[in-house]
């Protein structure tokens, strides 16, 4: 089954790292992305910009809007996914909180909905 693992971290946080603390984080994240390619249960993953450079959308009576900025204030941004395989939510769960970003914020774990083809 397929999970999509939501990374949520503070942006404060990672934006007052050092240049060798940022470094060493992607590292983290980028052999674990790894770990998860090898052992079958990475699918794909990638970081995002920072919410300051997000757009939200809404389609209201026919109108479309659009707002800088993320859908919501809250303490902690989407930073980025894991798209992953796993067998159940129990081995979900053990492969997200893997992910170097939980040690400084969330991980947000949901079920892929399998859609069938037309």
């Amino acid at each position: 089954m397929k999970y999509l693992c939501l990374v949520y971290r503070e942006e404060k946080k990672v934006d007052g790292m050092s240049r060798s603390e940022f470094a060493a984080f992607v590292a983290e994240h980028r052999a674990y992305r790894e770990v998860l390619r090898k052992s079958g249960h990475g699918i794909a993953s990638e970081g995002l910009q920072p919410v300051r450079t997000a757009t939200t959308v809404r389609m209201r009576n026919g109108k479309v809007t659009t707002t800088d900025g993320p859908f919501a204030e809250t303490k902690e941004q989407l930073g980025g996914f894991f798209l992953i395989d796993a067998r159940d939510l129990d081995e979900a769960i053990r492969l997200a909180s893997k992910i170097p970003a939980a040690r400084l914020g969330s991980i947000e774990i949901r079920p892929v909905r399998e859609t069938e083809p037309p």
